[in-house]
């Protein structure tokens, strides 16, 4: 039985079967600018429009349970024990702080304007670091990816942030070739050419620029306000400076917006002609994050006009010559990622979507959750904890999972449906020794309402394909499949709704 790392939850797959590669594009292609009528809105939204996890991970964080230190220690030297010291590692490294709250927002963030919280912070990242040195072999191995994220990775000034990856390449082995991907999230408020320069300079060749909206109504009423020809100098910038990749972060659903003024803001991104576009569904969830009960619930589009704008935003960009990953995801055609897709090297994981180059990932910092073998691994998600633990000279992990041989099955089925949009069924009974009709039966009596409406359809008795309006329903074909929904009779509050 093959078993995948979780960071990924990626089989090597061959490159997608011809016919079913051509079936997909004929139907994108054909219906990218079809828009749905008020009645099939109607009808989806009162079968399908119920909360449902993103699928960044399966099983989703939420099933994360009490989890040791010692346990996480032990799963990085078992793998530590059986990898090459050529085989590549990922990290993600995750800064909290925000200088000001974006409404919006759901991240793991603390909002302060204290310039010394930034030191406190990078002595106790610099301890973690230290302890997986002294204690795994992880340093050998080479980092391919370095990931940046907040909060606002920007809150710290140049020497900060100097000062951190310059810590990160003592304690582990960034590299410098030509096939490295190092991002960082910012936000256009926090840089300037000069600091552009800096980013590059410390090796960082892919940039991510929190957007969110050009509208000026939906910025005031998120609290997040930038200019149009302010992210066109930064833009400007950014390609001036040498960087291979700029993504840009836009959320749909947001108070205000309309789907006038989301084909506004679709404009202002074609002519702005960013590499990567990432365009998430806002997840209105006041109860969990605080800071959104600053925006009332009478701004927020309702759950028709979402799917009108979800439609719009899909057949303006492919029009536009970009190329719908799944989910929230866009890239030019020419992109690694678009490349990765066709190869069958494309994974879903907590950074949305990725090219599989390391099957284990390194969390630090607050909240932070890594994944190695068998095992995911978060850290303290308050920051007290978080220090508390390093001062007891502890890795700071609280919560995760060792995975089942179920979860990494049905990891594999949703990572297939979630990255390509079709499902291979003998190829999945091939790698797992199970027969698929029989393990699956009552998810296939489910997918027979879904192949009703439209959303799926099947080539032959193994292979299934979805149709381009069961893309926008993407997530919840993959609840299908999703074992721990499946034990609850009503989905978790804590998710957003699938739309």
């Amino acid at each position: 039985m093959y078993v995948m790392a979780p960071q990924t939850g990626c089989t090597k797959l061959s490159p997608m079967n011809p016919s079913l590669s051509s079936i997909m594009n004929h139907h994108y292609d054909r219906e990218r600018d079809r828009t749905l009528p008020s009645s099939r809105i109607s009808e989806l939204l009162g079968k399908y429009d119920r909360p449902g996890p993103r699928y960044t991970s399966y099983p989703p964080a939420t099933e994360f349970k009490t989890l040791t230190p010692q346990d996480y220690l032990e799963a990085l030297q078992e793998r530590g024990d059986h990898a090459l010291p050529s085989d590549p590692v990922s990290i993600y490294i995750h800064v909290p702080f925000c200088s000001s709250p974006c409404f919006y927002c759901g991240c793991n963030k603390v909002v302060t304007r204290n310039k010394n919280a930034a030191r406190k912070y990078l002595d106790h990242l610099r301890k973690e670091m230290a302890l997986l040195r002294l204690q795994t072999n992880l340093h050998q191995r080479p980092v391919t990816q370095l990931h940046l994220g907040g909060g606002t990775p920007t809150f710290l000034d140049d020497a900060e942030m100097t000062e951190l990856i310059h810590h990160t390449a003592h304690y582990f082995n960034l590299v410098n070739h030509a096939g490295r991907d190092y991002s960082i999230e910012v936000d256009p408020r926090t840089v300037n050419l000069e600091r552009v320069q800096l980013l590059r300079g410390l090796g960082f060749n892919r940039i991510s620029l929190g957007i969110q909206d050009f509208d000026e109504n939906v910025q005031r009423a998120i609290n997040r306000q930038q200019s149009v020809e302010s992210v066109r100098e930064l833009t400007q910038a950014i390609r001036s400076s040498g960087f291979r990749s700029l993504n840009f972060d836009l959320i749909y659903g947001l108070p205000l917006q309309s789907l006038e003024s989301i084909n506004a803001t679709l404009r202002h991104v074609i002519a702005l002609s960013p590499d990567r576009i990432s365009y998430y569904n806002y997840a209105h969830l006041p109860d969990r994050f605080p800071g959104q009960r600053a925006i009332s619930a009478a701004d927020i589009p309702s759950a028709s006009v979402k799917l009108q704008m979800l439609t719009s935003i899909i057949g303006t960009l492919t029009a536009a010559g970009y190329e719908y990953v799944g989910i929230d995801h866009f890239v030019k055609k020419s992109d690694p990622l678009a490349i990765a897709r066709k190869e069958g090297r494309l994974c879903r994981n907590f950074q949305g979507y990725s090219i599989d180059k390391a099957t284990d990932l390194v969390g630090l910092g607050v909240s932070s959750i890594s994944s190695t073998g068998l095992v995911f691994a978060q850290n303290a998600t308050k920051l007290e904890d978080y220090y508390l633990a390093l001062d007891m000279n502890q890795l700071p992990v609280a919560r995760g999972l060792v995975s089942s041989v179920e979860d990494i099955l049905r990891r594999a089925i949703i990572q297939q449906l979630t990255c390509y949009r079709s499902l291979d069924i003998e190829t999945i009974e091939a790698e797992f020794g199970i027969d698929f009709a029989q393990h699956f039966r009552i998810a296939l009596v489910e997918l027979q309402q879904f192949e009703r409406d439209g959303l799926i359809a099947w080539t032959d008795s193994k292979n299934m394909i979805v149709t381009p309006e069961g893309a926008l329903l993407l997530r919840n074909l993959c609840m299908v499949f999703d074992e721990y929904l499946q034990r609850n009779s009503v989905a978790s509050p804590v998710f957003s709704r699938a739309i």
